[in-house]
């Protein structure tokens, strides 16, 4: 008969000590891994079913409003207006004088434009936080049950065990009394 045991699973032997071996804490962290990555993939599924291209936009340029690449770039180009209304240089070709009223009115209406976009991508990040939460709380909720439900199995078994403790001291105590009467 071959000895058909998984490579994944470690040899426990009589004397082998009741701690998590390194093998089995790599197998426990790749089942968390895997089921978490389930899970996200199942509400990323679900979230990609449930938006509709306004959103998708929304949140495109929310990303973008929110990255370095935005910055730089609307940095330089602020920059270079600035300059070019400002320099000698450029005198003849200013079109947006010095308190730059232009500018401003360009940076409200981007401000207003980029506000509306970035509350809905906001909005729809806050529910699917919610809906990560209520899965984080349905995992902790049925393992705690599963601890609880656990502990009393582990109580039903000391009640046992000390029982037949009870019941050996008697019998031992008999036996020694069998042994003093002879």
């Amino acid at each position: 008969m071959q000895n058909s045991k998984n490579k994944d699973e470690p040899e426990v032997t009589p004397n082998s000590s009741m701690e998590i071996s390194d093998t089995h804490a790599q197998r426990i962290d790749r089942l968390v891994d895997e089921y978490k990555s389930h899970i996200l993939t199942q509400l990323n599924a679900q979230e990609y079913r449930e938006t509709t291209r306004s959103d998708r936009l929304a949140d495109k340029v929310a990303f973008f409003a929110g990255s370095w690449k935005f910055i730089i770039i609307f940095s330089s180009f602020l920059i270079l207006w600035m300059l070019w209304n400002s320099l000698t240089l450029t005198k003849l070709l200013h079109f947006d004088v010095a308190p730059f009223i232009l500018l401003n009115l360009i940076l409200s209406f981007t401000a207003a434009f980029q506000a509306p976009f970035i509350i809905m991508s906001q909005n729809r990040q806050a529910i699917r936080d919610k809906h990560e939460a209520i899965v984080d709380f349905s995992i902790n909720y049925k393992a705690e049950i599963e601890i609880d439900d656990i502990q009393k199995h582990l109580h039903h078994l000391e009640l046992q065990v000390a029982d037949i403790h009870q019941m050996l001291h008697k019998l031992h105590s008999k036996q020694t009394e069998q042994q003093i009467n002879q």
